[in-house]
């Protein structure tokens, strides 16, 4: 039986996540989107004033797959949460429960830490992320709707 094991990402890690960014852009369609590079992601979720951490999952100590994760807050209920910015398993390593792993190690941190939410996103198309997602007890946030400033209109907007 193989290991399947989870661990904080460090910085010699970044050329690896930057590989899954990738992979995953090519999955939602968006490759040409990334325009990270290792030193951004380097800086971005290792250097001293970050906001995000990293997570590898790792089979047999192979790295197949990563979570991106931050910290956001709620007025309302006075407390933390936890917001998954990314998650992705290489597709041949799916189906063998290192997402379910991934998602539980997360969880188990948020409420660790007294997190009263566990949150993220996933393109309405992506049914098999779906489907995952509500098999664990997840539901879709129907009465809100994601609005994003981003490019040449935050700059806009910023500038007005």
């Amino acid at each position: 039986m193989s290991l399947l094991s989870i661990r904080e990402a460090v910085v010699s890690d970044s050329g690896q996540l930057l590989q899954f960014i990738k992979e995953l852009a090519c999955y939602e369609k968006a490759e040409q989107e990334v325009v990270a590079t290792v030193e951004d992601i380097e800086r971005s979720i290792f250097g001293p004033d970050s906001t995000v951490e990293a997570l590898l999952c790792e089979q047999d100590g192979k790295a197949i797959g990563f979570a991106v994760y931050f910290y956001n807050y709620s007025t309302w209920l006075g407390k933390n949460g936890l917001y998954l910015e990314d998650l992705y398993i290489s597709p041949e390593y799916r189906h063998f429960g290192a997402g379910k792993r991934l998602l539980k190690y997360l969880a188990q941190q948020a409420v660790a830490i007294g997190c009263e939410r566990f949150e993220w996103s996933v393109l309405r198309w992506n049914e098999p992320a779906i489907r995952f997602y509500e098999s664990i007890g997840a539901k879709a946030k129907e009465e809100l709707l994601g609005y994003r400033l981003s490019g040449q209109a935050l700059l806009d907007f910023s500038h007005s």
